[in-house]
């Protein structure tokens, strides 16, 4: 298998090749699943240069999301296999007062596909929310999304709701999203941040086996 080939399809958005690649990883069972997953996150990031650099539009990010999407579906079963298991539940959103959802879903769809059970609360989740439905689910880690500068003070606003709360010590929280940083992370009080899925899934694991 070409991955680099299935790095270029996937950022130049050719649908049908792309899938017609995932499906022949999955022949044999999927025993390549893990470097297709990685070659399909280093095609996104293509994708993100390009709308950076203006020669992709927001229609292009949608459709690459969906993309990305359907060709975690397929590999998603090998994908379940190949992990060390299940790694339980856990809370995905866009924070309050931004409506962003294309990189969550992006995120979404890996997560899933590296083992974990996503509640997805969808886009601009008030902290309160998120809060209480960490209580009636039992759940320990929490991942933030957000592409807006506003995103940030949401983000402080929802870490700080569960410091305040009596889960404190139970529970992780990741950031992730445009404005997010090492520097951002730290005014925020989140306990990590990442700048792609390959990241979150790496903190998450670590957190979901501690």
């Amino acid at each position: 298998m070409d991955f680099m080939k299935l790095t270029e399809l996937m950022g130049d958005l050719e649908e049908e090749a792309v899938l017609e690649m995932m499906n022949e990883v999955m022949a044999d069972g999927g025993s390549q699943v893990s470097e297709a997953m990685r070659a399909c996150q280093e095609g996104m990031n293509i994708v993100g240069d390009r709308f950076e650099a203006q020669e992709y539009f927001v229609s292009d990010l949608i459709f690459a999301g969906s993309l990305m999407s359907e060709a975690m579906d397929i590999i998603r079963p090998a994908l379940l296999k190949k992990s060390e298991g299940n790694y339980g539940k856990m809370i995905l959103c866009t924070v309050e007062g931004d409506l962003h959802d294309i990189g969550k879903n992006i995120v979404k769809s890996m997560l899933e596909a590296s083992g974990f059970t996503v509640i997805d609360l969808g886009i601009d989740v008030k902290p309160e929310a998120i809060l209480q439905t960490a209580k009636d689910e039992g759940i320990k880690i929490i991942a933030l999304s957000g592409v807006l500068t506003l995103a940030i003070n949401a983000m402080k606003k929802t870490v700080k709701a569960f410091k305040d709360s009596d889960i404190a010590d139970d529970v992780k929280i990741i950031i992730g999203g445009a404005p997010v940083s090492a520097e951002v992370a730290q005014i925020v009080g989140a306990d990590a941040w990442a700048i792609n899925p390959n990241d979150t899934i790496k903190i998450c694991k670590a957190w979901a086996s501690a």
